[in-house]
C-alpha cells in the first residue's frame, strides 16, 4: 500500500514548482527508460496511466502484444537536484501493466515483487545492501567517453592524489538530496575507480535506489567533464568493478540470520540460504554478470596479480576472495555477502534470483559444503576437484548454458522472459565472437 496518495503527489508537485515528471522503468537488461509529462498532464496520467508501445523496448512484447501501461509507484516521487530550481524536474518509477490493469509478466520490477511476496508469505523481509563500484574517465574533445585517467590514486587515497574527490563529494550530496542515506564513499583500488555505499534497505527500494544511483553518478560526473562507467572491466591490467551484495532476512524487525551460539554468528536459516545460493549461482550468473565483459573481471588475464573477484563456487568466513563471505559484524548486523554480481546487471532480476535461490535453500534445508578458507586460485586443479569446488561460468556462453539448465532460474523469470533474455544474450555473444580485436592484430598481423 502506497504511503502517498494521488492528492499528495499533486500537492507536492505544485508546492515544489515541478514542471516535468519523468515516468521511469527499466528494460529487461536494466537500461533505464522514461517518458516525460508536464505537471498539467500528471493528474490524467495518474488516473488513466500512460500507454506506450512495448514492442519498442528491448526484451519486452512482440508485435502481437504492444500496448502496455506505465503505472507510477507514488512512493517513488523524487526531484532531480541537478535540474533547474524553477520549473523543476521530478521522477516516478513505474510498474508496467497490461491494458486491463494486470501486471506485465516481463516487467523486471514485477518479477522481484513476485519473489518478495513469496518471502512475505514465509514471514520474511529481504534486506539488501549493495556496494556499487564505478570508474571516472576523461572525455575526448567531442565529449565522447575514453578509458583514460591521469590520476594514480589507489585504495582509500585522498586528494590531491584522488582527483575524483570533488566529483564524488557532489555525487554524495546529490544522493542525499534525493533521500539516500549514504554510509561511505572512497577511492577504490584502481586509478579512477570509486565506490559509494548507501544504507541497506528492503529489496524493492534497494533495486530502485541502484537504478537512481547510476543515473545520479553519471549525471554529476558529466558536470565535471568526466564519464562515469559501470562497465565491469574497462581496462586490462586493472581491477574491475563489482557490486558486492550484502543480504539478510528479517522477521518482525529481527534479523533471522543471527545466532550468537554459532562460531560464525549465523543461524540455520542463514546456512540454508547460502546453500541455496551456491546451488543456483551458476544458473544465475548470466543475470548477475550479464555482459561479455563481465567475465574479464571474474577471470582476469593474470589471476595472480592480486585481483579478488571470485571465480569459484565457495564460501568462507575468513577469506575475503570467496564467492560468498561472512562479514565480521554479528548480531543484528549478521549478513552474507555475495561477491560475484557486477553493476551492469538489472538489479530487479538479480535480487529476485538471489532471494528465490535462498528461499529454496531454506525450504529444502540445503546445507552448504564445508567452508574454503584458503585462496582457491592457489590450489591445483586436482585439489579443487578433490574438494568438489566448481568454477563459475568462464564466459557469457557458459553462463547462458548454465541458465538454460537451471529450472529455478527459468521459473522465477518466467518462460517469456527466460526465452527473450537467453536469445538476446546469445546474440550478443555471437556478435562478440566475430569481432577482430586489437589483441589479435597486435599478435598476428606482423607474424602471419
Amino acid at each position: 500500500m502506497s504511503q502517498n496518495s494521488k492528492r499528495d503527489i499533486l500537492r507536492l508537485v505544485e508546492e515544489e514548482d515541478v514542471e516535468f515528471i519523468r515516468l521511469q522503468f527499466t528494460d529487461l537488461f536494466g537500461g533505464l527508460k522514461n517518458v516525460a509529462v508536464t505537471a498539467g498532464q500528471l493528474e490524467r496520467v495518474l488516473d488513466r496511466k500512460y500507454v506506450f508501445d512495448g514492442s519498442c523496448i528491448e526484451g519486452f512484447a512482440d508485435n502481437n502484444d504492444t500496448d502496455l501501461l506505465l503505472s507510477p509507484d507514488l512512493d517513488t516521487l523524487a526531484i532531480f537536484p541537478w535540474r533547474p530550481q524553477q520549473g523543476k524536474v521530478a521522477r516516478l518509477i513505474c510498474d508496467i501493466q497490461r491494458t486491463d490493469g494486470s501486471p506485465y509478466e516481463s516487467d523486471p520490477r514485477y518479477i522481484l515483487k513476485k519473489v518478495l511476496k513469496e518471502a512475505g508469505e514465509m514471514g520474511y523481509q529481504f534486506d539488501v545492501g549493495p556496494e556499487c563500484e564505478f570508474f571516472l574517465f576523461h572525455t575526448d574533445d567531442q565529449g565522447n567517453p575514453t578509458t583514460y585517467t591521469h590520476e594514480k590514486a589507489g585504495y582509500f587515497d585522498m586528494g590531491p592524489v584522488d582527483q575524483g574527490e570533488n566529483a564524488r563529494r557532489d555525487m554524495v550530496l546529490t544522493l542525499e538530496e534525493m533521500g539516500f542515506e549514504v554510509e561511505s564513499s572512497y577511492h577504490e583500488v584502481a586509478p579512477g575507480q570509486h565506490e559509494i555505499d548507501f544504507r541497506y534497505d528492503e529489496a524493492l527500494l534497494t533495486a530502485d535506489h541502484i537504478v537512481t544511483f547510476k543515473l545520479a553518478v553519471k549525471t554529476i560526473a558529466k558536470r565535471f567533464g568526466l564519464h562515469a562507467t559501470f562497465m565491469p572491466k574497462p581496462r586490462t591490467g586493472e581491477n574491475g568493478s563489482g557490486m558486492h551484495t550484502n543480504i539478510s532476512l528479517s522477521r518482525e524487525g529481527r534479523n533471522v540470520f543471527q545466532d550468537p551460539a554459532d562460531p560464525n554468528g549465523l543461524s540455520k536459516e542463514a546456512y540454508y540460504f547460502i546453500g541455496g545460493l551456491l546451488k543456483h549461482v551458476r544458473g544465475m550468473t548470466a543475470v548477475t554478470n550479464p555482459l561479455v565483459n563481465s567475465y574479464k573481471r571474474l577471470f582476469p588475464a593474470k589471476p595472480s596479480a592480486g585481483y579478488t573477484a571470485p571465480s569459484h563456487v565457495a564460501w568462507s568466513a575468513v577469506n575475503r576472495t570467496q564467492l560468498i563471505r561472512i562479514p565480521a559484524q554479528r548480531g543484528e548486523n549478521a549478513r552474507i555477502e555475495l561477491r560475484s554480481p557486477d553493476p551492469s546487471c538489472n538489479p530487479y532480476l538479480a535480487l529476485a534470483l538471489c532471494l528465490a535461490a535462498g528461499l529454496e535453500g531454506i525450504r529444502e534445508e540445503i546445507l552448504p559444503p564445508a567452508a574454503v578458507d584458503r585462496e582457491i586460485r592457489g590450489m591445483t586443479r586436482e585439489e579443487r576437484r578433490e574438494a568438489g569446488i566448481l568454477m563459475l561460468p568462464r564466459n557469457l556462453k557458459e553462463a547462458l548454458e548454465a541458465m538454460e539448465e537451471d529450472a529455478l532460474v527459468k521459473s522465477v523469470l518466467g518462460e517469456t522472459v527466460s526465452r527473450s533474455y537467453i536469445r538476446e544474450k546469445y546474440r550478443e555473444w555471437e556478435e562478440y565472437t566475430v569481432q577482430v580485436s586489437k589483441w589479435e592484430t597486435d599478435r598476428y598481423l606482423y607474424r602471419i
